[in-house]
């Protein structure tokens, strides 16, 4: 038998677990394999941390309901210290390392998600899934893909209860009467959940992780998902106004390619944007305020939906509105009528190309009519590469209208293009007709100092490359500088100085 080859190894820390992790591929395996070393919970010790369960129901029943409803660190730090005690006394004779483990495996099977809790502390992970309690649980690692772990969630009756928990914390429900579920928790991840039997092989949980620290332009340019130049020619069309469509299929990235690009925006304007996910992350500076969607309550009342919030955006004087997601008729018609009336929108839609948003909006059931599409300027398709791992820009094109046999239609002028061949995103051969004429008209510029204008702006963005700018802040940081204080940036980075010696960076 070959021996399996060792991809990756690291430890993860949870509320007093050590978790050590091994990531490892074996021949004829369908998919590596992700081994996680746990506290094991024998028979005798399960018996021991359910009595001191018990105990402390009993005992603290106030502070067993507060955590049930807000795991802070005050309460969890708590809790640990009085299962600690009660360990101590039962069993004198374990390491103080023993006693901090199963202290916090009894707070995460009591007020978490069992083993899930400290596999969800793996920053490498963006998604963790769990399809029923006869097969190991499933995780997505940003550099291997799919993985399967060494563990299970023991019964499906342990997958209800966790579910259930999810729906106490956001105040949802969800029962053999209502068995879908989706929230998501403070920490930003998004959890779906469903019961047996609509999930027919068992109860279900997928949490999808947010990330703590949001991608950034930085991350796109060294993953290789954009270039500097395709990021140079956005940022013209931002500053300048032009609104645009982020497309792709599930979890391309499209919402995190639109974070990425908003900092492009002048500082100074005002930014309203709407999810019915909290997703987007603007830096702190920025003129920003996030409206957020809400469900009904048992009653059926207080619902807040996607199109009350864009409604009502427009009456708050936004400069730019960002939607997190276009999907019913009633929001197009509505984003589409504020682009007419000389708002700059951005959104993201389901779509695998440009020619299939312009499809999709055409269609029932958005349908709408063709003057309205066409105001659109830019639409960026955001391609998975699955096999690979990899995000990509898979085109980058301007929505144009063209006459055939007497009719006009709408059709798309690729600018940008990913070749899968070599893996690289190229300039198109066909020249920008639609968004060269609109930078003229309000720019002023000519063809040449808009070109001119692009390669500054990928010159400064190479130049963040260089010094590796850490984060959103940083980065917003900059753009607002070429926005306030041009002359300045421009010198450190025609020099290539370090950015901190920028005023106000």
């Amino acid at each position: 038998m070959e021996t399996p080859e060792k991809l990756a190894e690291y430890t993860l820390h949870s509320d007093g677990i050590d978790a050590d992790v091994v990531i490892s591929r074996s021949f004829g395996r369908s998919m590596p394999d992700y081994d996680i070393t746990l506290p094991v919970v024998n028979e005798s010790m399960d018996i021991i941390l359910k009595e001191i369960r018990a105990q402390l129901i009993r005992e603290v029943p106030e502070k067993i309901q507060a955590l049930s409803t807000e795991l802070s660190q005050p309460l969890k730090a708590e809790f640990l210290q009085m299962v600690e005690e009660k360990l101590r006394k039962l069993l004198p004779a374990m390491s103080d390392q023993d006693y901090r483990s199963y202290a916090a495996t009894l707070l995460h099977d009591m007020f978490g998600l069992g083993i899930l809790e400290v596999i969800d502390t793996d920053p490498n992970l963006e998604e963790i899934v769990v399809n029923n309690s006869n097969t190991n649980v499933l995780v997505y690692h940003r550099e291997y893909g799919w993985l399967r772990t060494n563990q299970r969630i023991a019964t499906e009756g342990k997958i209800e209860n966790y579910a259930q928990q999810i729906a106490r914390k956001v105040g949802k429900q969800i029962t053999l009467l209502n068995p879908l579920l989706d929230a998501q928790l403070a920490n930003g991840d998004r959890i779906n959940a469903t019961l047996a039997p609509i999930s027919q092989k068992g109860n279900t949980i997928d949490i999808r992780k947010f990330r703590e620290e949001p991608w950034t332009l930085i991350d796109f340019l060294k993953n290789k998902t954009l270039t500097s130049e395709l990021a140079a020619f956005i940022w013209q069309a931002m500053q300048y106004e032009l609104s645009m469509i982020v497309s792709g299929g599930t979890a391309s990235g499209k919402t995190s390619m639109l974070n990425v690009l908003i900092p492009f925006i002048p500082p100074a304007q005002r930014i309203i944007t709407i999810e019915d996910t909290s997703e987007l992350v603007l830096p702190k500076f920025m003129h920003w305020v996030p409206l957020l969607t809400r469900l009904p309550n048992a009653e059926g009342k207080g619902e807040v939906t996607m199109l009350d919030l864009l409604v009502n955006s427009l009456r708050m004087r936004p400069d730019r509105l960002v939607v997190g997601e276009i999907r019913r008729k009633e929001e197009a018609q509505t984003l589409f009528e504020a682009l007419m009336t000389g708002h700059s929108v951005y959104a993201t839609l389901h779509a695998e190309t440009a020619q299939q948003v312009i499809k999709r909006l055409l269609s029932e059931p958005i349908n709408l009519p063709d003057i309205e599409v066409s105001a659109m300027d830019i639409v960026l398709s955001m391609f998975r590469q699955r096999r690979l791992g990899i995000r990509r820009v898979l085109e980058l094109a301007e929505i144009q209208e063209t006459t055939v046999a007497g009719q006009t239609v709408l059709k798309v002028n690729d600018l940008f293009e990913w070749r899968a061949r070599d893996d690289t995103i190229q300039r198109s051969v066909s020249q920008s007709l639609k968004i060269q004429s609109k930078l003229e008209l309000y720019s002023g510029l000519s063809a040449s100092e808009i070109a001119a204008d692009i390669a500054e702006k990928k010159g400064i963005i190479e130049w963040m490359l260089r010094h590796n700018i850490p984060n959103i802040e940083k980065i917003g940081r900059i753009s607002s500088l070429y926005y306030t204080d041009k002359d300045s940036l421009m010198k450190t980075v025609e020099k290539d100085g370090d950015p901190g010696e920028i005023e106000g960076y």
